[in-house]
């Protein structure tokens, strides 16, 4: 098993690391705007699903295949941000299935779950920072004298939760922020901001 002093490392490094802003914290903030927490937990799904290949892809070595394709892995991710810039172009023009309803009171939930999970596996899984992120941290934490396995399941149980707990940090004050926004009857304006933050993180993976 993991020593922990080991533990004792590693648990507030990548604590740290996820409650950062990024590209799936973002995304977490704009659908928690948009859909509420409750449909954001899907995105969370999709996002933890990609954390976890990519994690466990660093360790088997799958990631040197990456380095030596690039052009398949920039293919990836281009698709990946076209489709969420779309989105947010969607949004901000107040059309769309992530787009809020006029009514205070309504949002639209008819955006099916595998979309919004797909787009959190997506996003995890082409963003480029993530994978170096993986191949310079992990293996540090990984005992090559000990079974690797355990010592994995350890570690990716660790790296989920931190990174489940952080997005939920970042949906519910999204959630908040649109409630606030109700109130004051700027629905469009919370659509725009909305749709801004997603063509944001769509830019933001096309240029890493």
């Amino acid at each position: 098993m993991i020593d922990l002093s080991v533990l004792a490392v590693f648990i507030p490094t990548f604590f740290f690391v996820s409650i950062t802003p990024g590209m799936c914290m973002t995304l977490a903030l704009t659908m928690g705007m948009a859909l509420g927490v409750r449909r954001t937990l899907w995105m969370m799904l999709g996002e933890l699903a990609g954390v976890a290949l990519v994690a466990v892809a660093t360790v088997v070595g799958i990631a040197a295949f990456m380095l030596q394709y690039p052009q398949a892995f920039q293919l990836f991710k281009y698709c990946g941000a076209a489709y969420l810039a779309y989105l947010g172009v969607q949004m901000w023009r107040s059309q769309g299935q992530m787009a809020l309803a006029e009514s205070p009171c309504e949002m639209s939930v008819s955006i099916p779950a595998q979309t919004l999970m797909s787009q959190g596996f997506v996003t995890a899984v082409a963003n480029p920072k993530g994978w170096a992120f993986f191949v310079a941290l992990l293996p540090p934490f990984i005992n090559q004298s000990q079974p690797v396995v355990p010592q994995m399941m350890v570690l990716l149980s660790l790296i989920l939760l931190m990174e489940f707990a952080c997005m939920l940090i970042y949906a519910s004050g999204g959630y908040s922020l649109s409630r606030l926004l109700q109130r004051a009857e700027s629905v469009k304006l919370m659509n725009r901001i909305a749709g801004t933050l997603m063509m944001g993180v769509g830019v933001w993976l096309a240029l890493s």
